[in-house]
């Protein structure tokens, strides 16, 4: 009986413990999701490339000095520290926002940018903080000045894009002056191209440093690395309860039907019926929205700004046709790192993995509406070990973070730090840390 006893109980860890045997589809799914390839040039940006302009943009993007309480930087919505996000459900500028900030890893992968697609480039993306009054609440006329008038910035700006012309003359570039206002408009059509212009190319910058915003080598990728090439040492990154996991999200689950490829999203838009932030109907139109908002836009991939404006970019912003069924539809977010970026959802409705798992499981307090739903969505009926495994999965595909020089300010100049304020001999505890 002891024999038999043990026995038993070895069996029963052994289950446990046991690595999850995938069917040779199953395996052909598991490959499509690794590696992250680098990501595509950007043709609309000739300077997408250019180290140059990234340092330049990566100074910009640190910068708390253009909004108009010198408080709030992109920096602000989108912190290094916390996977280029807020943390929080709604972002929070100049004001409260309507959304949830999104992670900037990964970002140049995107054919979309915002929950609703309105941009449909990363530096178009880039310029829109800068005039919301919930963002930044500047003005263009303003940001262009102080490239103009601080030293560094206009060495930078200069040695990439070419001479400055002066912004001195205040009646020419009235301070404070915003796209669209009357001020604006008495502007000749000349002093608004070249504050355009300068504008676009800061823009450009930033994306170029936000292009090197890469996290990609999860635990989840050195199992797939060892599953490609028959290394057991190297699949046993994922643990059993990863593995179950990983076999509900390309099976059962059905995850992978929005959620595809290395950045696990299709990059499209859906409408999921989750329940509103604020409680009651759904009102925030999303796709439907940006869709009308990026074609006509003259800063869009197609605008007189875009380095290829007759492009595939532009072709595929032209031919998307409005319609009904985009209605309340958001982008499908990409799932690596996803642990790192909560809360969730376009209004951060849900705080923790496990509330959005629990939500696709029941799709309790589903919001129905009178027009299209997705209804490919049905509950999955997991169990709770399902759930935990399933969580597991996700929590796998954390990557370390970018390197740490990109996580803080530069000289636009040089790229490298600023230099540390002189306050005297540092103590023996600050000298330990220096690097």
């Amino acid at each position: 009986m002891l024999l038999l006893w043990c026995i038993t109980t070895l069996l029963g860890v052994a289950e446990e413990e046991r690595p999850v045997v995938f069917t040779p589809t199953e395996q052909r799914r598991i490959l499509q999701h690794s590696p992250v390839p680098e990501p595509p040039d950007d043709p609309t940006n000739a300077w997408d490339l250019d180290p140059d302009a990234a340092n330049l943009g990566q100074a910009l993007f640190y910068d708390a000095g253009f909004s108009r309480n010198g408080q709030i930087s992109c920096a602000s919505c989108h912190g290094p520290m916390i996977a280029w996000t807020d943390g929080i459900p709604i972002s929070t500028g100049m004001g409260p926002g309507k959304r949830h900030s999104q992670s900037l890893l990964n970002v140049a992968h995107n054919r979309w940018f915002f929950w609703d697609g309105r941009a449909d480039t990363l530096w178009s993306q880039a310029m829109h903080p800068v005039e919301d009054p919930a963002e930044f609440d500047g003005s263009r006329v303003d940001y262009v000045r102080r490239i103009h008038e601080d030293p560094a910035y206009r060495e930078a700006y200069e040695s990439v894009f070419g001479d400055l012309p002066s912004m001195a003359d205040t009646e020419r570039f009235p301070p404070g002056t915003r796209s669209g206002t009357p001020e604006w408009t008495a502007m000749t059509e000349a002093d608004r191209d070249h504050v355009d212009r300068v504008f676009v190319n800061c823009s450009k910058a930033i994306a170029a440093f936000e292009r090197e915003l890469r996290s990609v080598d999860s635990p989840f990728d050195r199992f797939v690395e060892g599953l490609r090439e028959g290394d057991r040492e190297k699949m046993t990154a994922l643990n059993s309860s990863e593995q179950r996991g990983l076999q509900l999200f390309i099976g059962d689950a059905g995850c992978r039907q929005c959620h595809s490829g290395p950045l696990f999203t299709d990059f499209e838009f859906h409408n999921i019926g989750i329940p509103t932030g604020h409680g009651g109907p759904p009102r925030d139109p999303g796709r439907f929205g940006g869709i009308e908002f990026v074609q006509s836009s003259s800063f869009s991939s197609h605008g007189e700004h875009s380095d290829e404006p007759n492009g595939r970019k532009a072709r595929r912003t032209g031919s998307i046709v409005q319609g009904q069924e985009h209605w309340g539809s958001f982008k499908t977010p990409s799932l690596r790192n996803v642990a790192r970026t909560a809360p969730y959802m376009h209004q951060g409705q849900f705080e923790d993995l496990g509330t959005v798992l629990r939500f696709y499981n029941t799709l309790e307090d589903m919001q129905v509406q009178d027009h299209h739903q997705e209804s490919v969505l049905q509950p999955l009926d997991l169990t709770e070990q399902q759930l935990a495994d399933l969580e597991a999965f996700l929590r796998s595909l954390d990557s370390p973070l970018p390197p740490r020089s990109l996580m803080g300010p530069v000289d636009p100049r040089t790229g490298l730090p600023p230099p540390r304020p002189e306050t005297g001999p540092p103590t023996p505890s600050e000298s330990e840390n220096q690097p």
